[in-house]
């Protein structure tokens, strides 16, 4: 062999190492948001954020409105490390253990801090557990980071002013046993109808109420038959960015401290662009007749909790449920 073969050999080597040493990983994020949404303005900060913090060592590709497939597709895909991140609720994640159904139960907790204290105790953080063990996939950071709704009113064509105006609304609900029984409990006349139907129904006197997130009111123009917006914080939301740990545990310490801050930092900014969204657009629904009330919940939790504890009689609650629950409010006071 000659030098100019062996040099050529060696030089190809070194470039071959070089390339290796410093091989980027790529990430796959999906979502059902588009890009332009508000949710999807927080998952893109976040993607350029991990390339920051991580000095490019770690990129991650979005892709928006569901284009690697639906809930169960998507979920299959983080377990095989297909995709690594699933940014959606974390009550998918029932199929692996079926006690984070119960992350969002309806007046159950006094504010939005009850709640979060709730979601990181160590009952739940054992549902996460479960669930990782079972799947290989969990929550990245605080299970409460990135906001969502970003809070629950109920739109309707009379007033609500306080708790007791619910008894006898003609309220309309998804098909849901657990949603329907809770404002059974609280005394609604629960009517099911899809949620296209809500504004002609609401219109034509079928029903005289929904509920739905701040965000969407505006845009499904409720507010056009339904005048009266009451918050009720009905229950906290998040988005659950579902993380496959194969793929976690395999970035070096350094790399891994860069994606939970650029988390951290995304997570910061949904808090306040999800709020400042809500707020103008209460305030565009206000000034064309609308009006906007927030009620006092507590006689809501009262009904509710009498509610859980007969279902915790009957075992149809996870074990220490109700118990964490007054714990985590316990802290406040």
């Amino acid at each position: 062999m000659n030098v100019k073969t062996v040099f050529g050999l060696a030089t190809g080597l070194a470039m071959l190492l070089g390339s290796t040493a410093y091989a980027e990983t790529t990430w796959k994020m999906a979502t059902k948001m588009p890009v332009d949404s508000p949710e999807g303005q927080v998952f893109e900060k976040f993607a350029e954020l991990t390339e920051e913090y991580t000095d490019g060592e770690l990129k991650i590709t979005v892709y928006p409105n569901e284009q690697l497939g639906k809930e169960n597709a998507v979920l299959e895909q983080l377990q095989a490390n297909i995709v690594q991140i699933y940014a959606e609720g974390y009550s998918y994640m029932k199929k692996w253990e079926p006690a984070l159904d119960w992350t969002t139960p309806a007046f159950a907790f006094d504010d939005f801090d009850h709640w979060v204290r709730f979601m990181n105790s160590d009952l739940v953080k054992g549902w996460f557990d479960n669930a990782a063990e079972a799947s290989g996939v969990r929550p990245l950071g605080d299970p409460t980071r990135v906001l969502r709704g970003p809070f629950r009113v109920t739109v309707s064509n009379v007033p609500l002013e306080t708790a007791a105006d619910y008894d006898g609304l003609k309220l309309r609900m998804h098909e849901s046993k657990s949603a329907i029984e809770t404002w059974d409990a609280i005394g609604a006349e629960v009517i099911t109808l899809p949620w296209t139907e809500v504004y002609q129904s609401i219109s034509k006197g079928i029903v005289q109420a929904v509920n739905s997130p701040i965000a969407l009111v505006e845009s499904m123009r409720f507010n056009e038959v339904a005048p009266y917006i009451t918050r009720m914080d009905e229950y906290w939301q998040s988005v659950g960015f579902m993380v496959n740990e194969d793929a976690l545990n395999a970035l070096d310490e350094e790399t891994r401290a860069g994606l939970l801050k650029a988390y951290d930092e995304a997570g910061a900014m949904s808090q306040d662009l999800m709020f400042s969204v809500a707020d103008a657009s209460i305030e565009r629904m206000v000034e064309d007749g609308a009006t906007y009330t927030v009620i006092d919940t507590a006689p809501l939790v009262d009904t509710m909790r009498a509610y859980y504890e007969e279902q915790a009689a009957e075992g149809n609650l996870p074990d220490g449920l109700l118990e964490t629950i007054d714990e985590t409010r316990a802290a406040s006071q």
